[in-house]
């Protein structure tokens, strides 16, 4: 069995590509890091290191490697004859990698199995996005393309730090990981993934994982930022930081209960239990790489606004989740592109219009007002 698998980083490396060797696949890294595809094709085996409870070291062989932007030729012969490709790029690269999908859909024999296809990004159906890119190419007009893949949906959460200098392509991970991949689109054909849960309905776990996991992370980061701390496992034995962030879990665990059919009991340890893994003092994660791209978790369907607005359409002010999108509005590091954007943004646009760039809420919508509130605040000379 072979896997194409796009991004060759530490999430790539450390999670999705050692799932799919686990599997007994072999795995095809591309990436357009031309350095870290020349180690990956100069190496036999890398190390998965994952630290926490239990640590284990889990040691990954049996890839190759091939740069993405300079190889595709041979990018595309692989994907014609894979069993499996997985994208771990970030969902505004998805764009990006499609047009070689494409082709290599185009390459495939009539008589192959169908190529499976699942995007794993932090985004809400992020395979949606890559199946739309695809049949948005010229290869696939006419319907061309029609059953020789199937795009399946996913969820994927595992804490990946940034690395130790030095550490090569060695990764460190926590031990705890989900993959959670909608199996409707399969039929009968499911992958085999033991690493994999398949599931007939995605969306609560994928909503769950984001109301959870990204934005309680999301809020350590900018509450700890808030405090001048740098670790999240620092920010997260601070009192106060995790009694906020506690608050915001509250929140969102009151509106998972009542949308998606979770018992109070099961959602509470599955926050716990996350609680935990934020607290990891072996994941030397910092605030500000957890809190970078604050545009982008303060859109409109993200982990702080989705939310929050979905509790204010209840008749519920979020006052937890607001106390979090004001942290994020006060986020600044100068390293940070998005960051800096919204100070920008900040400087120049009056409070409604602002918030309507920031969060794409509009005027009307029953949270837009207390979140003009938090950026007037924002704005005040201090």
């Amino acid at each position: 069995m072979k896997a194409v698998h796009f991004g060759a980083g530490n999430i790539g490396r450390g999670f999705v590509g050692l799932l799919l060797h686990d599997a007994g696949y072999q795995v095809v890294f591309a990436d357009v890091a031309e350095a870290l595809i020349d180690q990956l094709s100069a190496a036999s085996s890398y190390q998965v290191h994952a630290v926490g409870e239990n640590p284990t070291v889990h040691s990954v062989d049996n890839f190759r490697a091939l740069n993405s932007g300079s190889q595709e030729d041979e990018l595309i012969a692989e994907i014609a004859t894979a069993d499996v490709v997985t994208t771990a790029v970030g969902p505004h690269i998805l764009k990006f990698v499609a047009p070689v999908i494409a082709r290599g859909l185009a390459a495939r024999s009539a008589d192959l199995a169908p190529l499976h296809v699942m995007a794993c990004e932090n985004a809400i159906n992020a395979t949606d996005i890559l199946a739309a890119e695809v049949a948005d190419r010229p290869e696939a007009a006419n319907g061309a393309l029609d059953g020789r893949a199937v795009f399946a949906n996913t969820a994927v959460d595992r804490i990946v730090p940034n690395q130790a200098p030095g550490q090569g392509l060695d990764v460190t991970v926590e031990t705890f990981y989900e993959w959670v991949i909608d199996k409707t689109p399969f039929g009968a054909d499911v992958p085999v993934i033991p690493g994999a849960t398949f599931v007939g309905d995605l969306s609560p776990y994928i909503e769950r994982k984001l109301f959870t996991v990204n934005t309680g992370h999301a809020s350590a980061a900018y509450f700890g930022f808030q405090a001048g701390i740098e670790k999240i496992s620092d920010a997260m034995a601070d009192a106060d930081v995790a009694e906020d962030v506690r608050a915001v879990l509250e929140e969102t665990k009151q509106l998972l209960v009542s949308k998606h059919g979770f018992t109070a009991d099961e959602q509470e340890a599955y926050v716990q239990k996350i609680l935990v893994r934020f607290s990891n003092p072996y994941l030397p994660d910092t605030v500000n790489r957890v809190g970078r791209a604050p545009l982008r978790k303060l859109s409109r369907n993200e982990r702080f606004v989705g939310p929050a607005a979905q509790l204010a359409e209840q008749g519920i002010v979020p006052e937890a989740l607001l106390g979090a999108m004001a942290a994020a509005l006060r986020f600044n590091d100068p390293e940070d592109a998005e960051a800096t954007e919204m100070a920008q943004i900040l400087g120049s646009s009056s409070p409604v219009d602002a918030t309507t760039q920031i969060t794409g809420l509009e005027p009307g919508h029953p949270l837009f007002a207390a979140v003009v509130a938090l950026v007037e605040d924002q704005q005040s000379p201090r």
